[in-house]
């Protein structure tokens, strides 16, 4: 999934209005921002495979690390943890849930290549199989996610509608995009491009979150 991980930050704002919306972005996204990091590393393989299925070229041959729900449920705990030694146990609640269902979420779009732990069994139910399911499910999820967050965050200025609805336009572009575009080149090159996607979507949450309530 992608905009299905961002439309649960937006609507966890409603849940804990106190946390800010990088932090929720973060925390949805935050397998996504470690897996970059073990790629480039050489813990973690992809595989540029075109058809591997309709919506992503790629192939996740060995993402222990990241994606794995043993360790996911580590990650979840540990920023659990700092969210609420930073802030109150609640938070700390609200990110460790956002980053598990980061994982949960991958099992309904990815094909079986999610591992139960590392080298443990893998599974997927293989939503990115259809292209017009995938963006129907995820565009239900976003639309939702957008309806619950504009209610719990209204703009305090013009700029506080410009920053979300930019943000918006450019990630539904992004995903919509990608089944229909050239593969990366290289492992390195997705690592690079998947950490510097992360850096670019957390900063751009900032925004926003300093122009609504």
């Amino acid at each position: 999934m992608f905009v299905g991980h961002l439309s649960v930050a937006l609507a966890a704002k409603k849940v804990e209005p106190r946390l800010p919306l990088p932090a929720l972005v973060t925390a949805a996204f935050a397998l996504d921002m470690l897996w970059p990091i073990f790629l480039l590393a050489g813990l973690e393989t992809v595989r540029v495979d075109p058809g591997n299925t309709p919506f992503t070229p790629f192939d996740f041959v060995s993402y222990p690390w990241s994606h794995s729900l043993v360790m996911v449920l580590g990650w979840g705990t540990l920023a659990g943890w700092i969210a609420a030694r930073v802030g109150t146990p609640r938070m700390g609640l609200v990110i460790a849930t956002l980053v598990v269902s980061h994982w949960l979420l991958d099992v309904v779009s990815h094909r079986p290549d999610m591992p139960l732990w590392p080298d443990g069994p893998r599974l997927g139910l293989g939503l990115w199989y259809s292209i017009p399911l995938t963006i129907a499910v995820e565009g239900a999820m976003l639309a939702a996610g957008l309806a619950i967050y504009v209610r719990a965050a209204p703009a305090r200025d013009r700029t506080g509608a410009v920053a979300l609805w930019s943000l918006v336009a450019v990630v539904t572009t992004i995903w919509l995009s990608g089944p229909f575009s050239p593969p990366p080149p290289t492992e390195q090159v997705i690592g690079i491009t998947g950490l510097a996607g992360g850096a670019l979507f957390t900063g751009w949450s900032w925004w926003v979150q300093k122009h609504r309530q």
